[in-house]
């Protein structure tokens, strides 16, 4: 698949942040309401377009997970982007619903792709442990553990996590898809008003990823499990009854990272490679 532009065309880079409450993920699926379809709609109707728009985002979401820092891009017409770009923005403010924006439209750099150029994604997993629940305010966006948590045991645990590892144990298997990822951090942090806070970095996430590394990690902080256990987990490389998808709410997509534009096109090739470990055998 080549990322380069039609003639005629131009790639066009949205910043832009949701709540995924009311949302049944970011893929456009029939008859659900969902990121992508929002966008598409307010997309085609605010420039007048008479086909659909169609966007590539750098992490697809699960429902009910929000994100502060997701990229997409689509390609237009050099005509409908020169009349646009200059109100694009404060028309999509008008025509999106609330819990979806749009901070920042901008011609992409050559070979840019929202998804494979990406070098790493970084989510924020936000847990409250204090006895009387979590605050009203914040409920749509903290998970409430009946539990109260170490830290410092939970950030020894994830050390094991960390590198790159086949997370089979840890992902939801999607036929033809590699579990192979690099785990860049997995730290955790109690801030001043006792909220509990993951910082997951990754070059790429599968499947229930982040939520089940959380589930494994809170076993560890209750004390139910020991520090060892997670990494024993990803040792054995099979999915464990024992480890709790935990719910989507707490789980935001902070931010995305790519490379310096002129190493774009190469990082685009080597994203669609399917990754081996060392020393794994084909067969």
């Amino acid at each position: 698949m080549s990322d380069e532009v039609e003639p005629g065309f131009v790639r066009v880079r949205l910043d832009l942040s949701y709540d995924g409450k009311d949302f049944s993920g970011w893929a456009k699926q029939t008859a659900r309401r969902t990121v992508q379809g929002e966008l598409e709609s307010a997309l085609q109707t605010v420039m007048r377009l008479p086909h659909p728009v169609e966007l590539t985002v750098a992490g697809r979401t699960d429902a009910g997970v929000h994100a502060r820092g997701q990229v997409a891009h689509l390609d237009l017409p050099e005509a409908v982007w020169a009349e646009h770009r200059e109100v694009l923005l404060r028309r999509l403010a008008g025509r999106l619903p609330q819990d979806v924006r749009v901070w920042r439209v901008a011609e992409a750099p050559a070979h840019f792709n929202a998804r494979f150029s990406a070098i790493w994604r970084r989510y924020a997993y936000r847990v409250g442990d204090h006895k009387g629940g979590v605050d009203p305010l914040r409920r749509g966006h903290v998970l409430w553990h009946d539990w109260p948590l170490d830290v410092d045991a939970m950030n020894e645990a994830s050390q094991a996590l960390l590198g790159e590892h086949d997370f089979a144990a840890y992902c939801k298997k999607r036929e033809g898809a590699t579990t192979i990822r690099t785990l860049q951090r997995l730290s955790w942090e109690r801030d001043a008003d006792g909220i509990v806070t993951a910082t997951v970095r990754a070059d790429a996430f599968c499947h229930n990823m982040v939520r089940s590394l959380v589930g494994a990690l809170l076993h560890v902080g209750d004390g139910h499990r020991p520090v060892d256990w997670p990494g024993k987990v990803l040792a054995a490389g099979v999915r464990d009854s024992a480890v709790h998808v935990v719910r989507p709410h707490g789980l935001t997509l902070e931010e995305v990272g790519y490379p310096a534009d002129e190493l774009l096109a190469e990082r685009n090739r080597l994203a669609r490679n399917v990754r081996t470990l060392p020393g794994a055998g084909c067969c």
